[in-house]
Formats: C-alpha cells, sequence, structure tokens
C-alpha cells in the first residue's frame, strides 16, 4: 500500500498527494489539472524586428475551461467563426440561441480587451479569428435509476474552449470546385505513372 502511494505522489499535481489511492483512481486525467499551456503562448517573448521588417501582428490565446456543455455541441459553434472578422464572429453569435453561443460570444469578448489591454492592439475590430475548437473537460459517471430497482450510468459532461485571435483581416479562402479537384487528381495519377515508368 505504502508503495503505491508513493508511486502516486510522483505523478500527481502537489494539491492532490495526500489523497488515496482509490481516490486517485476516480480522477479524470485526460487533460492536466494544472496546466495552462494555451495562456503561456501569449508570454512568448520574440526578439526584435529590424527596420525594414514587416510589423508582426499580435496574437491573443485565450480559453475557457470545464464549460457545463457537450464537447461535439460546441465544436459546431467554434467551427463555424473560424476565419472570421471578431465582429462578425460576435454578431453571428448573438443571434445564436444555443447555451455554448453565449458563452462562447463571453470568451471572445474577453479576449478582444486583453488584445488591446495587454498586446498593444490599437483596433480592437482589426482581429479575426485565426483558430477556434472545443475539447473534452471533466466527464463524472452518475447513477441513472431506472424501474424494477435497475439503473444505468450517465455522464455529466464538461468541455473546454480556445481561441486565437491574430491582429489583421481576416485571409482569403481559396475555394475549390469538384472540377478543380478532379484535375489535380487525375495530374496526380499522371505524374505516378511517369514515375513508375521510368
Amino acid at each position: 500500500m505504502a508503495t503505491a502511494m508513493t508511486g502516486h505522489d510522483n505523478e500527481c499535481p502537489s494539491r492532490l498527494r495526500g489523497l488515496h489511492p482509490q481516490q486517485l483512481a476516480c480522477l479524470h486525467t485526460s487533460t492536466s489539472l494544472e496546466s495552462k499551456n494555451w495562456e503561456r503562448k501569449n508570454l512568448k517573448v520574440y526578439p526584435p524586428q529590424g527596420l525594414d521588417d514587416d510589423r508582426r501582428p499580435a496574437e491573443v490565446h485565450h480559453s475557457r475551461r470545464q464549460i457545463k456543455y457537450s464537447k461535439d455541441k460546441m465544436w459546431y459553434l467554434a467551427k463555424m467563426i473560424r476565419g472570421m472578422s471578431i465582429d462578425e464572429a460576435i454578431a453571428q453569435l448573438s443571434f445564436n440561441d444555443k447555451k455554448g453561443a453565449k458563452i462562447m460570444k463571453e470568451v471572445l469578448e474577453e479576449a478582444q480587451e486583453m488584445a488591446v489591454k495587454n498586446h498593444n492592439v490599437e483596433y480592437k475590430s482589426n482581429l479575426y479569428v485565426a483558430e477556434s475548437f472545443s475539447s473534452k473537460g471533466m466527464y463524472l459517471k452518475r447513477i441513472r435509476y431506472h424501474a424494477r430497482g435497475r439503473f444505468g450510468i450517465m455522464d455529466k459532461v464538461n468541455c473546454h474552449y480556445f481561441v486565437k485571435l491574430v491582429e489583421g483581416s481576416p485571409p482569403k479562402i481559396e475555394e475549390k470546385t469538384s472540377f478543380d479537384q478532379a484535375k489535380e487528381y487525375v495530374q496526380n495519377l499522371k505524374n505516378r505513372k511517369i514515375i513508375h515508368s521510368l
């Protein structure tokens, strides 16, 4: 028993060291409880630029963790605003009735304020959503009671939401038609045939 505890002591964060091994086994470990790597990207320091270099656009990383909402429902909203300007993304989310849209709107507004206050962004509208995605948070298993003494297992789900804002106007996306894709596919086949014949 003592050896098992010391093994857990090395792997767990300092605030969890006094717990019993059975209590530790119930903890969710897919995301580290103390990791804040997404926000740490804001602290990155770049070397000074030369006089002739183009100005490096500011980047703001922001997140909200343990949101009581499904990661799959959040993913659709996160994908919808990816690549939009900040004003357009906030407008789209404000007209959406879903719970996740309200949360994402709050996160975007917080990130926008951070950009102006901490990251030397002159105009708060001069930002676009470069990255926007959700991930799995803590899942708690609970009993769902059925008739005749039976029961089932249900999940109390949580998710994390991550966003990255970049200064400037959003890049234009080149839309490929099915004809363009077919041409590329045929060209790849021709290239393979030429290589195999050599």
